[in-house]
Order: C-alpha cells, then structure tokens, then sequence
C-alpha cells in the first residue's frame, strides 16, 4: 500500500457563516445527505465549515483541484454512528482515480477538527 496523495485545507468559520444562508451556496457545495443531516446539528457553521475544507482537502490529495469537471457536490462528508468522518465520492471521481491512478478503489483516510475561528481537514489517499 502507498500513499497516493495528501491534502490539507483551513477554512475561516465567518467567511462560511456569511455563505450558510445562501441556498444557492449550500446546494452547489453540498450533497443532500449533507443538507439532510446538517438539520440535527446545532453548530451549522462549523459543521459546514469542516466538510468545505474537507473537499478542499480532498481535491489537493487527488493533485487537481476543482480541474477535470469534478465539482464540490461530487465529495460528500458524512459521519458514522460514532461520529468518524468518512468521504464518499461520486461515479464521475472514481472513473477519474482510475484513469489518473490506475486502480479502482483508492482508500480515503479523512480527519476534521474546528475551535471557534478555524475549521481545518485532513485527507490522506492510498491505492489498496
């Protein structure tokens, strides 16, 4: 097993707290599952701020960015029962790892912490 790529991102929790209002926003960076189960959170600013980094983070890991049509709602950021996140990515992504690194399914590795100001996530991948 190697590692394929590792990404990082920190995001300012005011600058998503401006954004959380604008459905248009929400819809275009957000999966419904995501939307879903924001309504049980308490804290929508964090909880939002942390899975933006995470994509961001994500898409630094795959070495492109935002390039090759993959768009924000193409990541999605859940938690399991214990709260670990975990990343699911759409068909359009895994066809786009396969091509770029030849295998099928790529480990996701992904951890998020917040504090007041800052959200910040980590995402490591690595080929199976």
């Amino acid at each position: 097993m190697n590692i394929i790529g590792n990404g990082v991102d920190i995001v300012e929790n005011k600058r998503i707290n401006k954004l959380i209002d604008d459905k248009k926003f929400i819809k275009r960076v957000f999966t419904n599952k995501e939307i879903r189960f924001s309504k049980n959170i308490k804290n929508k600013t964090n909880y939002y701020a942390k899975r933006f980094a995470a994509k961001e983070a994500f898409v630094k890991a795959l070495g492109t960015g935002f390039r090759n049509n993959i768009n924000f709602s193409d990541i999605e950021v859940i938690n399991n029962k214990l709260g670990k996140p975990k990343i699911n990515i759409s068909k359009k992504v895994r066809t786009f790892i396969k091509k770029k690194f030849k295998l099928d399914k790529p480990k996701i590795y992904v951890s998020l912490s917040d504090e007041n100001k800052h959200s910040i996530a980590y995402v490591i991948l690595e080929n199976t």
